[in-house]
């Protein structure tokens, strides 16, 4: 047995991925990192650019062994953050631990090591016993040669889980909730109303035309409120889409294939090897193309109707879907429940279509990608005949939206350092590749009011459509207190009305404060006058009132204690981790790096990040 583990690669690689970036980022030598050439400092303690890239790239490594394709730009950049939080969070808890004398001992390693195994290394093989975790396997393996390497790994992990335990119960210890604040928690959660509610709603009750604004007023607006127009860095990009759509002789050669798939099944190949090998729905595929039960309506019409209508046992001709041609073979039918089996055939970029979307794509990048000089994007443009188009401003941290498409990484690229001109990487969607180029990068702050002009004037819109409402919200109550029906004043005042419920506080379909409290403080019966909120205006009457079942508190109140305990408790470490987080003094300088290596001339190797 111990010899089959010294030999084994497989549980090595996996055990491996498991404790690598725990140890990398659990045994930084603090003290002796370098001064120079570092990525920030937390706390006084300087972070080596190399000492970051080494965390960084052994995640990517990690990650990308789970994944079939490269990470995109935007899940590199996701990766780095994560890495740097992990490297903060890391440094305040080490002050932590030394400032409260939190230490470990080796035997409590020792034990816990033995006895709690990391959870992923329960699903390994080499460590089951009839597809359970066999404990003894792991504690021989602990012993091997194979396990000695990974041994100061495992170390590293644990004494930080068990000090963080420590820590953590320290912080934690203190909770304790009375039985009138669990009651009130419980009858939070319990307690429920139904209500009817008519909205005013100013943007959909006054017109447009109801508001007639002047320069003046808008220069007024926007110079009174400043701190409404705060925006983060902003990016304009040009850009060229080159599409990728399938054609006719795409939609032909699926068929085609199809139909040779299907000539393969009745010329005496089985169903299941021509699914593993033809099929892309890769789920049903590995199972020889098996969809088990499924009921009607389920699947995409196209789909449906034919399998509820062919005969039974029999591979269908190809029927055509929004996801490519399906050959369908059922095995039986009841009433709206079928079994069976399908292969698909996708409706994908291929033949001579393909070569003269390669050769496209190859010029694309060949002349415009990845270049400093703003007229590359026009010179592609013209070889190509594609139209250059503009995309919306974008602010840092969101990403690029083309009409419902979203374009990932360029809005990424567009601030890390880039000058402006620059044009992007190929980025290459299933709708499109795409090159783009940034026009202007715009620092934090507020914009010129020329730019943001029509935002300026929509929220200064809002607020008079506002004070034009509220005479309408009064009318209604007025009726309503004539006699006439909730319901019926609305549908004469064209005012939206619906009954909403039975609800709770901790569920509520409106979660404005003061809607939610007036719910619960009307009894049934009663009706409100104008609830003014940011988002309008409301009137309710309270229809049903349930109240919590103080019997079923005090028969639960043990469990529930218990319960509500360990949630007061994880909300006490979120908000501590949190206070520490805040409290860190942190330099990070990687922005500044990443635009010092994007504008160093060529011959410069500087750090990249």
């Amino acid at each position: 047995m111990m010899q089959a583990f010294r030999n084994s690669a497989k549980v090595a690689g996996a055990i491996f991925a498991v404790l690598m970036l725990v140890f990398v980022l659990t045994s930084v030598d603090w003290s002796g990192l370098t001064m120079t050439s570092n990525v920030g400092k937390i706390n006084g303690e300087s972070i080596d650019v190399r000492t970051y890239q080494g965390f960084v790239q052994q995640t990517i490594d990690n990650r990308q062994r789970d994944m079939p394709a490269s990470l995109t730009l935007e899940e590199r950049n996701q990766i780095e953050d994560q890495v740097w939080e992990q490297l903060i969070e890391n440094q305040v808890l080490e002050s932590e631990y030394e400032r409260r004398g939190i230490t470990v001992t080796a035997d409590e390693i020792v034990q816990a090591m033995r006895n709690s195994p990391p959870a992923d290394f329960r699903n390994i093989p080499e460590f089951q016993t009839d597809s359970q975790f066999d404990i003894a396997k792991y504690q021989r393996w602990l012993t091997s040669s194979v396990g000695a390497q990974y041994l100061p790994a495992l170390e590293s992990q644990y004494r930080d889980q068990l000090r963080r335990s420590k820590l953590l119960r320290v912080v934690a210890a203190d909770i304790y909730l009375s039985d009138a604040a669990l009651w009130e928690q419980f009858r939070d959660e319990n307690e429920t109303v139904k209500i009817a509610l008519t909205a005013i709603i100013p943007q959909n009750v006054v017109p447009d035309s109801a508001v007639k604004l002047t320069t003046e007023e808008i220069t007024a607006h926007y110079r009174s409120h400043q701190d409404d127009f705060e925006r983060p860095r902003t990016a304009f990009l040009s850009f060229v889409a080159l599409p990728r759509l399938t054609d006719a002789s795409d939609t032909a050669a699926a068929r085609a294939r199809a139909d040779s798939a299907r000539a393969a099944i009745l010329g005496g190949e089985p169903f299941a090897d021509v699914a593993r090998r033809e099929s892309d729905d890769s789920a049903s595929a590995a199972n020889g193309g098996s969809l088990g039960e499924w009921t009607k309506g389920s699947m995409d019409p196209a789909f449906d109707s034919a399998a509820f209508a062919m005969p039974l046992n029999k591979v269908s001709e190809p029927v055509l879907s929004q996801f490519g041609f399906h050959l369908i073979e059922v095995t039986s039918r009841k009433g709206a429940k079928a079994k069976g089996r399908h292969i698909l055939i996708p409706i994908e970029v291929t033949g001579d279509h393909r070569d003269r979307l390669d050769a496209q794509a190859d010029s694309l990048e060949r002349l415009g990608a990845e270049r400093d000089d703003p007229a590359a994007l026009d010179t592609v443009a013209r070889t190509l005949s594609l139209p250059i188009s503009r995309t919306n401003p974008v602010q840092e941290g969101t990403r690029i939206q083309l009409g419902n498409f979203v374009v990932p990484d360029a809005g990424t690229w567009a601030f890390q350092g880039r000058k402006p001109g620059a044009t992007s990487p190929v980025i290459e969607t299933s709708m499109a590749y795409y090159v783009f180029r940034l026009d202007s990068l715009h620092p934090a702050g507020v914009p010129p009011l020329a730019q943001i002009r029509p935002a300026v004037e929509q929220t200064l819109r809002a607020a008079r459509k506002k004070q034009l409402a509220k005479p309408r919200a009064e009318e209604y109550v007025k009726r309503v207190e004539s006699g006439e029906s909730m319901e019926a004043a609305a549908k004469a005042m064209n005012l939206a009305h619906r009954e909403f419920g039975p609800f709770s506080r901790v569920n509520p379909p409106l979660t404005d404060p003061l809607v939610v409290g007036t719910a619960f403080g009307l009894d049934v019966g009663q009706r409100s006058g104008v609830l003014d909120t940011p988002e309008g205006m409301y009137v309710m009457k309270v229809l049903e009132h349930a109240k919590a079942d103080s019997a079923q508190f005090v028969k639960n109140l043990d469990e529930y204690r218990s319960k509500m305990i360990d949630l007061a408790r994880q909300e006490r470490i979120r908000g501590y981790m949190g206070a520490l987080r805040e409290s860190a003094k942190i330099v990070d300088n990687r922005a500044r790096l990443q635009e010092q290596q994007q504008q160093a001339p060529p011959t410069q190797q500087p750090p990249i990040i």
